[in-house]
Formats: structure tokens, C-alpha cells, sequence
């Protein structure tokens, strides 16, 4: 962009303000819906001998204790992948529709039993209710789409043989075995059992190590999806810090499945090629929305909203980065800044909140030292701006910034935090090459009332998603469509076919009939390469592929 600050409308600090109101408490506590019994049943669930080492977990809500948990170490995970691996000969050896079937029986169990993870991911992670509901929504999603496509995906394939008939070629699809599955905190049910579904439907084992944060999250998913029939052994769930447990976890996998910091990605990549065995990597992005002159203004002021603040700014695919065309720039700030500053901020285990808080003081530091740098650089706080411990110890108010210049670190560093900075452009070249000016390509957002023209920026832009007329959740919400990461947002896809066929090795299984391919009936070398030859230009005349 040629240029990133000129003409910001001059905008009233906000800091000093009344700030976002808050939400209506729920009239439940965390204490009442995660009680310790419930802690204690679920911690069970975890593979570690022993008399472990226990860390305590903290209610992002409240900063009060909320559980303490066994810690693995890296002996409970070789023992976990021995368990996983005796399971899984049988699991793979069942067929696919069966198998399926376990999927779809989850999926109703999810959805009539929802209300207790959702309790779990509040308390975990401090999110509001709807965006936790999210979290259900795109799992159960998942469940019915590999429940219902599995065997399509899955399903010996006929290919084209050497020789026309003679050569008889299937291609088959085999489980990897058993998948090294690390997922982190701040979306705990999709990311831990949306990822390992389509794994478990190919026929695989999962070691999964979730974030200790939200252990309890995943450990619900396993309980559900055991009760729906999937072998208990199937599923081992270590606990852990990473550094610690997290090599093993990739030294004995067969296959990685890894979402996180695009820092810890690169050492899973070094660790997982150095086995020779494949991973996928979901990573970190700067995120841009790109707002054209003849866009609703309403519309993408509200689509901002949800693009910026959905799970407090705490999702790699939210938008941190908004290019808005200098003609309609001041009049869709005033409608974004408005609508950001009536979000309403809680904590309350129920629905209401439009926005919940922060996972953890390192999230809060890490948002409040954006914003301060850049308002002392000369940003303008134009909503926001500020943490909010009287709503609890990690709330952050959903802050908009105008005037960010290179040299800020809110600029080119991601946040994760419910921060965003507005740019200026004057043509749609400077856009595209804004919203490409970064090592990241993880997902993007582009509004237009003229959906051609959408689509056709929208082919420009460097991302794995790109969503027209929506921040997010049209592209993620698609599960038959592959979704991931360019650059430095990591390598492989979930959802589609390749979410599940990453798990799988491909097996062609050739069968020649009659003739060999070799010199046979009669012929010499020559006079075999002499009759291939003349055969393989009548197959390219008659169109063989």
C-alpha cells in the first residue's frame, strides 16, 4: 500500500471512557459446573503411572483454581502408543461404515449433551458461551460429514493401467496407524476431537496431547466418543508441558497432527522429517479483511465484529488486519467502532455475552503491550484500548487502532488477542498486495456487494481460505472443503478429502493378465520396443489418459 495513515479521522481516546458494558451474569458459578468430582473422573482418562507430579489448572473468569491434574511423562506416552497401537489393528480391520457409524452416533450425543462441554470450554478458556457453541457446531459438522462421506473417501479406486486392459490397477487407501495429535488451547473441543474424527474413521489410533489448560475439554470428547462405541484404548490423552512431552509424542507417531505457533511447528516439521513420517500444521496468520468501495458498510461493520472479537481475538483464522478503500474508510470506521464499543463483556456460563475474556495473564500481556507500544508510537485508540479487571483478571476490551505504521510490532506480529488495526488504500492493486505483504497465508475476508468482482480479488489473495461476504466461518464451516495454510500458516489441510486422506497411506495394487511387460511371443528386444513405441502413439491418437 502506498500509503497506510493519511487521512485517519482524528478519534477520541477511549481509554478514559466508560469502556464496554458488561454482560448479565449467567447466576453460575465455575466451582458449581465443573465440581471436583467431575474433575476427578475425567482426569482418570489420562495415561500416567504412577504417582504423577499434579499442575493446577486456573478459571480464566475468575483466576481461581479450577483443577489439578496428572502430568505424563515421556515413558506414560511410549505406553500410551503401545495401548493405541494394539487397538488400532482391530479398529482398522473393521469396516469403514462401521466405523462411521461411531461418528454419527457421537454427533447426536454432542448435540443433546452439549451444555456440559460447553460449561467445560468456558471455564477452560474463559470464551463466551455462542463462541464456545462454535466449538460444537463445527464438531458436529465434522462427525456427520466424515460420518456420511468416510467410505466415498475411503474407497478402493480403479485406475488407468499400463496396458489397456491387460494391467488391472486399484488404488487403496491404508491407515497411517497411529497419529501423533497435539492441540492447543483456545479452541479445545474442535481442535482436539474435530481433527482426531476423520483420523479415527480412516482406521487410525490417536495419542493426543491437548494443552493442560483445557485438558478437561478433550477428555469429555473422549468420554462421549467411547460412549458411542469407539474402543476405549483407541484414544490415549497424555498431559504435559510441551517441551517436555511433546518430542515423544512425535518420536513414536507413524503421523503428526499438529496446530499451534508457527515457532513450535517448525521444530514438530524438523522432528517428524527427521523420522520420515508426514505431518500437517495449522500455524499462526495476520489475518486481512478487505473492505471495497461498494461494500454494505453495515453488513461489513457487523461481519468485523465477528472477524475480530469472536473468542476475544483468540482464533488463528480472526482478522487483525483491516484494509478499508479511503472512500468509504471514516464513515465504516464510525459504524465498526460503534457497534465494538456496545460489545457486551462477561463472564457468565450462559448466553449474553457478546465477548469473554482472555485465556491467561501471558494473552493479556501480550495484547496490552501491542496496543501500549502502539498508542506511544503515535496509533490512535479509536475503541478499546484497555484490560478490564473489574470484569475479571484476563478481560481485554475489543480495541480498534488507527494510525499503525510498519515499525509497530501490532503491525506485522500476530496478537491473538481482540486487537485490530485499520489501513487505508485507494485501488484494489494496493489491497492485494497489503493483505500478501505478510510470511503468513492463513485465511482472509473480502466484501463486495458485486460477488464476481469478490471472487476475482478473492482468487488474488495468498490465503488457504478466503471468504467473500463473511469473516470466517463460511470457508470453515464448509467440511468439504480443505482448509489451511500458506507460508508460514503451516503445510497440509483439515476437513474435505484431504483432511482425512492425510491420515492414510495410498497402495496401488497392479494385476497384469495374459502378457508381460517384457519381451514375450517370440519377440526380441528390439522388435519389442519397436511394437511399445508404435503402441504408445496410437494411445495418445486415440486419447488414452
Amino acid at each position: 500500500m502506498t500509503d497506510l495513515t493519511a487521512d485517519a479521522p482524528v478519534a477520541e481516546q477511549n481509554g478514559s471512557g466508560a469502556g464496554n458494558p458488561a454482560a448479565p451474569g449467567g447466576g453460575r458459578t465455575v466451582a458449581s459446573a465443573v465440581p471436583s468430582s467431575l474433575v476427578a473422573r475425567l482426569a482418570g482418562g489420562i495415561t500416567a503411572a504412577g504417582e504423577p507430579a499434579l499442575v493446577e489448572t486456573v478459571a480464566p473468569l475468575t483466576g481461581e483454581r479450577l483443577a489439578s491434574l496428572p502430568q505424563s511423562t515421556p515413558a506414560d506416552v511410549e505406553v500410551a502408543y503401545e495401548l493405541a497401537r494394539r487397538a488400532q489393528r482391530s479398529w482398522a480391520a473393521q469396516p469403514v461404515r462401521r466405523r462411521a457409524a461411531v461418528l454419527l452416533r457421537f454427533h447426536d450425543l454432542l448435540l443433546r449433551r452439549q451444555d456440559e462441554v460447553l460449561d467445560l470450554i468456558q471455564a477452560e478458556t474463559g470464551k463466551a458461551r455462542l463462541h464456545a457453541f462454535e466449538e460444537v457446531l463445527a464438531v458436529a459438522l465434522a462427525a456427520r460429514h466424515y460420518g456420511r462421506a468416510a467410505h466415498s473417501y475411503l474407497r478402493d479406486r480403479r485406475r488407468g493401467g499400463a496396458l489397456p486392459v491387460l494391467t488391472h490397477v486399484v488404488e487403496a487407501r491404508r491407515p497411517k496407524g497411529v497419529v501423533g495429535h497435539i492441540s492447543p488451547w483456545n479452541y479445545p473441543l474442535e481442535l482436539s476431537i474435530g481433527d482426531a474424527l476423520p483420523a479415527f474413521v480412516a482406521g487410525n489410533a490417536v495419542v493426543n496431547k491437548p494443552d493442560t489448560q483445557t485438558a478437561l475439554t478433550a477428555l469429555w470428547a473422549r468420554e462421549l466418543l467411547v460412549e458411542a462405541g469407539l474402543p476405549a484404548d483407541l484414544w490415549q490423552i497424555v498431559v504435559g508441558d510441551g517441551p517436555v512431552i511433546g518430542p515423544a509424542v512425535v518420536e513414536h507417531a507413524d503421523y503428526v497432527s499438529f496446530t499451534g505457533s508457527t515457532r513450535t511447528g517448525r521444530d514438530v516439521a524438523q522432528r517428524a522429517a527427521a523420522r520420515l513420517v508426514g505431518a500437517s500444521l495449522e500455524l499462526g496468520g495476520k489475518n486481512a479483511m478487505l473492505v471495497l468501495a461498494d461494500a454494505d458498510l453495515d453488513r461489513a461493520a457487523e461481519g468485523a465484529v465477528r472477524a475480530c472479537f469472536s473468542s476475544a481475538g483468540q482464533l488463528c483464522i480472526s482478522i487483525e488486519r483491516l484494509l478499508v478503500h479511503r472512500s468509504v474508510a471514516d464513515e465504516f470506521v464510525a459504524r465498526f467502532a460503534e457497534r465494538t464499543r456496545a460489545l457486551r463483556l462477561g463472564g457468565g456460563l450462559a448466553y449474553g455475552a457478546d465477548m469473554g475474556s482472555l485465556v491467561s495473564v501471558r494473552q493479556l500481556d501480550a495484547t496490552t503491550r501491542h496496543v501500549e507500544e502502539a498508542v506511544k508510537a503515535g496509533a490512535t485508540v479509536v475503541a478499546g484500548g484497555r484490560p478490564r479487571p473489574d470484569l475479571g483478571p484476563f478481560f481485554h476490551e475489543p480495541t480498534i487502532l488507527d494510525g499503525v505504521t510498519p515499525e509497530m510490532a501490532v503491525c506485522a506480529e500476530e496478537t491473538f488477542g481482540p486487537v485490530v488495526a485499520v489501513y487505508r488504500f485507494d485501488t484494489e492493486d494496493e489491497a492485494v498486495a497489503a493483505a500478501n505483504a505478510t510470511s503468513y497465508g492463513l485465511n482472509s475476508s473480502v466484501w463486495t456487494k458485486d460477488l464476481r468482482r469478490g471472487r476475482a480479488v478473492a482468487a488474488r489473495l495468498r490465503t488457504g481460505t478466503v471468504n467473500v461476504n463473511e469473516a470466517f466461518a463460511a470457508a470453515y464451516g464448509s467440511v468439504g472443503a480443505p482448509m489451511g495454510g500458506m507460508g508460514e500458516s503451516g503445510l497440509g489441510r483439515r476437513h474435505g478429502a484431504e483432511g482425512i486422506l492425510r491420515f492414510t497411506e495410498a497402495q496401488t495394487i497392479a494385476t497384469q493378465r495374459l502378457l508381460p511387460l517384457a519381451p514375450s511371443l517370440g519377440l526380441d528386444d528390439r522388435q519389442f520396443a519397436a511394437v511399445f513405441t508404435g503402441g504408445l502413439r496410437v494411445l495418445k491418437a486415440l486419447r488414452f489418459k
